[in-house]
């Protein structure tokens, strides 16, 4: 099989259900940012090889991550495929919840840094962020899963927490913004 199949040189992509829509769509560009967003969890995995922890929640999201660009690449609900629920909302939920139990409270604004693995998780963050806007965007237009964005919202709470559970984990100073 080969890599490239040509149907997009038209600048088209196609969809779950068959259809092909322009590449420059919302839709399309709400499932490019969950795959930019997917990669930037890769490179921030190498750096968590040594936090089992948080490198078994990456696994988990890269994975859940696909599923969100499945459902994000069907506009119909007749097209079965795996879809985003509440419950992987609540997982994200329970995870915040255990990690923030062993930090200390927030009292002031966090920067992106300490360690290179909360870097990447704060970079992953950011880029999540930038996807939940598009998504926002899309769903004003077209159908899309009902928890796809409550996920995505609760995910860039998550990737913050994690970063900051990095560098607990390793004993690293969050950078604390002195504005």
């Amino acid at each position: 099989m080969k890599i490239y199949t040509k149907t997009g040189d038209d600048g088209t992509s196609g969809l779950a259900d068959g259809r092909r829509i322009e590449k420059d769509s919302l839709r399309i560009t709400a499932i490019g940012e969950i795959d930019e967003l997917n990669a930037t969890l890769g490179v921030a995995r190498i750096y968590l090889q040594h936090l089992e922890e948080l490198s078994g929640m990456v696994d988990y999201l890269q994975d859940k991550l696909f599923v969100v660009g499945a459902d994000l690449a069907t506009a119909s609900e007749a097209v079965k495929v795996p879809r985003v629920t509440v419950q992987d909302v609540e997982k994200l939920e329970q995870w915040i919840d255990g990690m923030t139990a062993k930090l200390k409270p927030l009292q002031h604004f966090v920067l992106p840094g300490g360690n290179v693995s909360a870097a990447y998780l704060h970079l992953a963050r950011t880029v999540c962020r930038r996807a939940e806007r598009v998504i926002v965007s899309l769903k004003k237009s077209e159908d899309i899963g009902q928890d796809v964005v409550v996920f995505v919202n609760r995910l860039s709470d998550l990737l913050f927490t994690m970063a900051r559970y990095a560098n607990h984990l390793t004993g690293t100073n969050e950078v604390i913004w002195k504005g």
